[in-house]
């Protein structure tokens, strides 16, 4: 999010102009901060679950489709440090309140946009806003709060975006039911307008003095070697990999982050300082961010869009079911920080990956069709394995560098999270689609290249329009096939899913440090 956040510098401008505020007031800034990371999730597993009714009322092609979820996720990881940076250089409580109404604006106009591309970029859009309210909303929180309140203070922040990820699905199934796909936008516009409120009130300024701007060719070649890399992935299924088009956009983006490696060695105040991956507990935590990106967050996408497109769901009974995924993150990561007093935390992410690992097994045996009971559980599983690293990550994530380090260490962290999660999403969907296909030419239902095409509409859940393209084909054969793909995806991810969990293990060791488990028992205290 930032380079100075949590580790506060004690010569940071502080609007003192007002009496120091109370606890009521302090109390106010972080309900705002909150209100704006709980609509950030919305818009995440809310398109999830409309996007086959987005597909039926704006249309678009598969990878027009897929841009609807990853525009978002790829705009917020990619400028999650140059906002940071931006906050430092020009006010925390600005940048917040600006990303905070271009929020609720861009979320706005996704509700009225007229055709998939003008959605796509407001999604885009969206995402830009998102890093700029949370990364100020954060840099605010760290400025308000110290010790153990700071700590307390982003263990609700982190609740909030638990309590999104667990009701966004039924929210918006809900709404969708009664409204619309359109409809699933509009509490993100309420929640923004309320926080904006609160925080032009009672939240006060403050910057870093020694902030030097933005690093503006940093940045660029970032976010365009993400955007290449997304794309690729994207375009891949459907023009296959020896495509030149797609070599291409891989071989960009390889470019574009070598040049980010070379910019950032070479400026006088990186964005990312590339010597901080020299601790390899650090490295154990950056893979440890990426983890639940494809042992968990993907499935928040995957999921809604075979229940309801492929296997004919209704959007509330799947909003429902999706709650048996996130729910255990309500509860479980703070369980998982009073755990530190007696385990490890590498002991505790790599049991919990461990877990989630063998959910996502369980998950591979369930067929497509099979009563919600059956699915139940896994889920659940999964749900409950992820908990456990989630509570400790970003507390691990500033103890595992030197003090000094914590802010740049956490801005890395969440780049790395977010950033992760946007382009799991984009492979992940290429290798379901490249499944799927594969699993149909098996079954020989139609020729390679309609084959390709159908796969590609089965992945974003069109089932219909995969039928109309393999003429004489039964929806149950589609159905069937895209299931073995599924579960195949799914053995895929839990070997993933462990292989990372050993790493993690390995890279942060048995023993905690001190700070460490500090910083966790403090968490567990809330």
């Amino acid at each position: 999010m930032t380079r100075q956040p949590p580790g506060q510098n004690p010569v940071d401008i502080m609007d003192n102009s007002k009496k120091a505020p109370g606890a009521a007031e302090k109390a106010l800034v972080l309900v705002a901060v909150c209100l704006a990371a709980l609509s950030m999730p919305l818009t995440f597993t809310g398109p999830a679950v409309a996007l086959p009714a987005i597909g039926r009322a704006l249309g678009g092609s598969p990878i027009a489709l897929n841009w609807v979820t990853n525009a978002f996720m790829l705009t917020f990881g990619s400028s999650l440090m140059a906002a940071g940076a931006l906050a430092d250089a020009y006010g925390r409580k600005r940048m917040f309140l600006i990303g905070v109404a271009a929020f609720g604006l861009f979320s706005a106009l996704a509700s009225v946009s007229p055709s998939i591309l003008w959605l796509d970029l407001a999604r885009a859009a969206q995402g830009l806003a998102a890093a700029t309210a949370f990364a100020g909303g954060a840099a605010a929180l760290a400025q308000e709060f110290e010790g153990a309140g700071r700590m307390r203070a982003f263990s609700v922040l982190g609740t909030s975006f638990g309590i999104g990820l667990s009701f966004g699905p039924i929210a918006s199934g809900l709404l969708i039911d009664a409204f619309g796909w359109a409809s699933i936008f509009l509490p993100v516009v309420a929640a923004s307008a309320l926080s904006l409120g609160i925080g032009a009130r009672f939240m006060r300024e403050s910057r870093d003095p020694a902030a030097t701007g933005l690093d503006w060719p940093g940045a660029a070649s970032f976010t365009a070697a993400l955007a290449l890399l997304t794309y690729g992935f994207l375009k891949a299924p459907e023009a296959c990999w020896s495509d030149p088009a797609v070599i291409g956009l891989l071989a960009g983006a390889a470019l574009f982050f070598a040049a980010f490696c070379i910019i950032e060695h070479k400026v006088a105040r990186p964005m990312l300082d590339l010597s901080l991956f020299r601790y390899p507990r650090f490295v154990g935590v950056q893979l440890l961010a990426a983890a639940p990106a494809y042992a968990f967050v993907v499935l928040l996408v995957l999921l809604p869009v075979r229940f309801v497109g492929v296997e004919g769901m209704g959007e509330i009974a799947a909003g429902r079911l999706m709650i048996a995924l996130s729910a255990p993150l309500l509860v479980l990561p703070l369980f998982a920080g009073w755990l530190t007093r007696w385990l490890p935390a590498s002991v505790l992410c790599a049991t919990g990956l461990v877990i989630s690992a063998a959910g996502l097994f369980w998950l591979s045996g369930v067929p497509t069709g099979a009563p919600v009971a059956a699915l139940i559980l896994p889920m659940l599983t999964i749900g409950i394995g992820i908990s456990l690293p989630w509570g400790l990550m970003d507390g691990l994530a500033v103890s595992v560098v030197p003090t000094e380090r914590a802010g740049m260490a956490t801005g890395i962290f969440n780049t790395t999270r977010v950033a992760g999660e946007g382009l799991a999403l984009a492979v992940v969907s290429a290798v379901l689609s490249a499944l799927t296909a594969g699993h149909l030419a098996t079954a020989g239902l139609g020729q390679p290249r309609k084959l390709v095409a159908a796969a590609q509409r089965l992945v974003t859940g069109d089932l219909p329009a995969a039928q109309a393209l393999l003429q004489g084909t039964g929806r149950d054969q589609l159905v069937v096939q895209y299931g073995l793909a599924f579960s195949g995806l799914l053995v895929v991810l839990t070997i993933i899913t462990i292989v990372t969990a050993v790493v993690v293990f390995l890279f942060m060791g048995r023993r905690s440090e001190p700070t460490m488990q500090q910083t966790a028992q403090a968490v567990s205290r809330t």
